[in-house]
Protein backbone atom coordinates (compact mmCIF):
# COMPACT_ATOMS: atom_id res chain seq x y z
CA UNK A 1 0.00 0.00 0.00
CA UNK A 2 1.79 3.13 -1.23
CA UNK A 3 1.67 6.41 0.62
CA UNK A 4 -0.20 9.25 -1.16
CA UNK A 5 2.11 11.25 -3.41
CA UNK A 6 0.21 14.51 -2.82
CA UNK A 7 0.77 14.22 0.93
CA UNK A 8 4.49 13.65 0.44
CA UNK A 9 4.73 16.65 -1.89
CA UNK A 10 2.91 19.18 0.28
CA UNK A 11 3.90 17.99 3.78
CA UNK A 12 7.29 19.69 3.79
CA UNK A 13 6.22 23.13 2.51
CA UNK A 14 3.07 23.15 4.67
CA UNK A 15 5.04 22.17 7.77
CA UNK A 16 7.60 24.91 7.08
CA UNK A 17 4.89 27.55 6.67
CA UNK A 18 2.97 26.34 9.72
CA UNK A 19 6.07 26.19 11.92
CA UNK A 20 7.22 29.59 10.67
CA UNK A 21 3.92 31.24 11.58
CA UNK A 22 2.94 29.48 14.80
CA UNK A 23 6.36 28.41 16.09
CA UNK A 24 4.98 25.48 18.12
CA UNK A 25 6.93 23.85 20.91
CA UNK A 26 7.27 20.13 20.17
CA UNK A 27 8.36 17.79 22.95
CA UNK A 28 8.98 14.06 22.63
CA UNK A 29 8.83 13.68 18.85
CA UNK A 30 11.66 11.17 19.18
CA UNK A 31 8.99 8.76 20.44
CA UNK A 32 7.45 8.64 16.96
CA UNK A 33 9.04 5.64 15.23
CA UNK A 34 10.54 6.13 11.78
CA UNK A 35 8.74 3.03 10.54
CA UNK A 36 6.30 0.38 11.67
CA UNK A 37 2.69 0.57 12.75
CA UNK A 38 1.74 3.17 15.34
CA UNK A 39 -1.39 5.06 16.43
CA UNK A 40 -1.04 8.72 17.38
CA UNK A 41 -3.94 9.66 19.67
CA UNK A 42 -4.58 12.90 21.52
CA UNK A 43 -6.86 15.77 22.35
CA UNK A 44 -8.48 18.01 19.73
CA UNK A 45 -8.42 21.77 20.24
CA UNK A 46 -8.45 23.36 16.80
CA UNK A 47 -8.52 22.65 13.06
CA UNK A 48 -4.75 23.32 13.07
CA UNK A 49 -4.13 20.26 15.26
CA UNK A 50 -3.75 18.06 12.17
CA UNK A 51 -0.96 20.28 10.86
CA UNK A 52 0.71 20.42 14.25
CA UNK A 53 0.84 16.64 14.58
CA UNK A 54 1.85 16.09 10.94
CA UNK A 55 4.64 18.67 11.15
CA UNK A 56 6.32 16.60 13.89
CA UNK A 57 7.02 13.60 11.63
CA UNK A 58 8.05 13.05 8.03
CA UNK A 59 5.77 10.02 7.90
CA UNK A 60 2.32 10.21 6.35
CA UNK A 61 -0.31 10.55 9.07
CA UNK A 62 -3.49 8.78 7.97
CA UNK A 63 -6.11 10.66 9.97
CA UNK A 64 -9.54 9.35 10.76
CA UNK A 65 -11.76 12.28 9.79
CA UNK A 66 -15.44 13.04 9.31
CA UNK A 67 -16.80 11.73 6.03
CA UNK A 68 -18.22 15.16 5.15
CA UNK A 69 -14.71 16.02 3.98
CA UNK A 70 -15.08 13.45 1.21
CA UNK A 71 -18.08 15.13 -0.41
CA UNK A 72 -18.06 17.58 -3.31
CA UNK A 73 -14.81 19.08 -4.60
CA UNK A 74 -13.10 18.56 -1.23
CA UNK A 75 -13.01 14.81 -1.75
CA UNK A 76 -10.28 15.18 -4.37
CA UNK A 77 -8.06 17.07 -1.93
CA UNK A 78 -8.67 15.05 1.21
CA UNK A 79 -8.85 11.78 -0.71
CA UNK A 80 -5.32 12.38 -1.98
CA UNK A 81 -4.06 13.02 1.55
CA UNK A 82 -4.69 9.47 2.72
CA UNK A 83 -7.41 10.24 5.25
CA UNK A 84 -9.80 7.54 6.45
CA UNK A 85 -13.37 8.88 6.27
CA UNK A 86 -15.61 8.06 9.24
CA UNK A 87 -19.38 8.24 9.48
CA UNK A 88 -19.73 9.78 12.94
CA UNK A 89 -23.51 9.40 12.92
CA UNK A 90 -23.39 5.62 13.32
CA UNK A 91 -20.97 2.74 13.70
CA UNK A 92 -18.76 2.57 10.63
CA UNK A 93 -17.29 -0.90 10.02
CA UNK A 94 -15.78 0.25 6.72
CA UNK A 95 -13.67 2.88 8.51
CA UNK A 96 -12.61 0.27 11.06
CA UNK A 97 -11.49 -2.11 8.31
CA UNK A 98 -9.60 0.61 6.47
CA UNK A 99 -7.79 1.82 9.60
CA UNK A 100 -6.79 -1.71 10.53
CA UNK A 101 -5.62 -2.38 6.97
CA UNK A 102 -3.28 0.61 7.20
CA UNK A 103 -1.93 -0.58 10.54
CA UNK A 104 -1.38 -4.13 9.32
CA UNK A 105 0.53 -2.58 6.42
CA UNK A 106 2.84 -0.93 9.00
CA UNK A 107 1.46 2.58 8.50
CA UNK A 108 0.84 5.40 10.96
CA UNK A 109 -2.68 6.59 11.73
CA UNK A 110 -3.80 9.65 13.67
CA UNK A 111 -6.92 9.80 15.82
CA UNK A 112 -8.57 12.42 17.99
CA UNK A 113 -10.54 10.14 20.35
CA UNK A 114 -12.82 12.99 21.46
CA UNK A 115 -14.36 12.66 18.00
CA UNK A 116 -14.48 16.40 17.32
CA UNK A 117 -12.95 19.68 18.49
CA UNK A 118 -13.53 20.22 22.19
CA UNK A 119 -15.68 23.33 22.44
CA UNK A 120 -16.88 22.55 25.96
CA UNK A 121 -15.59 24.01 29.22
CA UNK A 122 -14.26 20.59 30.22
CA UNK A 123 -10.55 19.82 30.12
CA UNK A 124 -11.25 16.89 27.84
CA UNK A 125 -14.30 15.18 26.37
CA UNK A 126 -14.90 11.46 26.93
CA UNK A 127 -12.75 9.37 24.62
CA UNK A 128 -14.35 7.06 22.12
CA UNK A 129 -12.91 3.56 21.85
CA UNK A 130 -11.57 3.60 18.27
CA UNK A 131 -7.89 4.09 19.11
CA UNK A 132 -7.74 1.35 21.74
CA UNK A 133 -9.84 -1.03 19.64
CA UNK A 134 -7.54 -0.64 16.64
CA UNK A 135 -4.52 -1.06 18.90
CA UNK A 136 -5.89 -4.22 20.46
CA UNK A 137 -7.08 -5.78 17.18
CA UNK A 138 -3.78 -5.20 15.36
CA UNK A 139 -1.29 -5.40 18.25
CA UNK A 140 -0.26 -1.79 17.62
CA UNK A 141 1.27 0.62 20.17
CA UNK A 142 -0.58 3.86 20.92
CA UNK A 143 1.52 7.00 21.16
CA UNK A 144 -0.46 9.57 23.20
CA UNK A 145 -0.04 13.29 22.60
CA UNK A 146 -1.36 16.38 24.38
CA UNK A 147 -1.89 19.75 22.70
CA UNK A 148 -1.92 22.86 24.89
CA UNK A 149 -1.90 26.59 24.26
CA UNK A 150 -3.55 28.63 21.54
CA UNK A 151 -2.51 29.10 17.93
CA UNK A 152 -1.33 32.72 17.88
CA UNK A 153 0.80 33.85 14.94
CA UNK A 154 4.44 34.43 15.90
CA UNK A 155 3.66 34.04 19.63
CA UNK A 156 5.07 30.54 20.24
CA UNK A 157 2.07 29.61 22.41
CA UNK A 158 1.02 26.28 20.84
CA UNK A 159 2.62 23.22 22.36
CA UNK A 160 2.46 19.47 21.77
CA UNK A 161 3.94 16.72 23.90
CA UNK A 162 4.32 13.17 22.62
CA UNK A 163 4.49 10.48 25.29
CA UNK A 164 6.14 7.08 25.09
CA UNK A 165 4.09 4.44 23.24
CA UNK A 166 1.83 2.19 25.30
CA UNK A 167 -0.01 -1.05 24.55
CA UNK A 168 -3.42 -2.39 25.42
CA UNK A 169 -2.84 -4.86 28.23
CA UNK A 170 -4.72 -8.17 28.43
CA UNK A 171 -7.21 -7.05 25.77
CA UNK A 172 -8.83 -4.64 28.25
CA UNK A 173 -9.81 -1.76 25.98
CA UNK A 174 -11.89 -0.08 28.71
CA UNK A 175 -8.89 0.21 31.04
CA UNK A 176 -6.64 1.24 28.13
CA UNK A 177 -9.06 3.97 27.04
CA UNK A 178 -9.31 5.31 30.58
CA UNK A 179 -5.53 5.34 30.94
CA UNK A 180 -5.12 7.14 27.60
CA UNK A 181 -7.67 9.78 28.58
CA UNK A 182 -6.09 10.24 32.03
CA UNK A 183 -2.57 10.58 30.60
CA UNK A 184 -3.63 13.36 28.27
CA UNK A 185 -5.94 15.20 30.68
CA UNK A 186 -3.22 15.17 33.37
CA UNK A 187 -0.86 16.92 30.95
CA UNK A 188 -3.51 19.50 30.07
CA UNK A 189 -4.12 20.26 33.74
CA UNK A 190 -0.38 20.45 34.43
CA UNK A 191 0.02 22.92 31.61
CA UNK A 192 -2.77 25.12 33.01
CA UNK A 193 -5.81 24.22 30.92
CA UNK A 194 -7.51 27.27 29.43
CA UNK A 195 -10.31 27.66 26.92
Amino acid sequence: MKEPIFYRVIRGPLAAIFNGIYKPTVIGKEHIPENGRIILAGNHTNYFDCLLVASATKRCVHYLAKDELMKGPLKYIFGSLGIIPVNRRSKDPQAVRKAEEYLLDEKLIGIFPEGTINRTDDVIMPFRFGAVKFANDTDTPILPFAITGAYKPFKKTAKIRFFEPVRVENGDITAANKKLEETISAELIKEGFKK
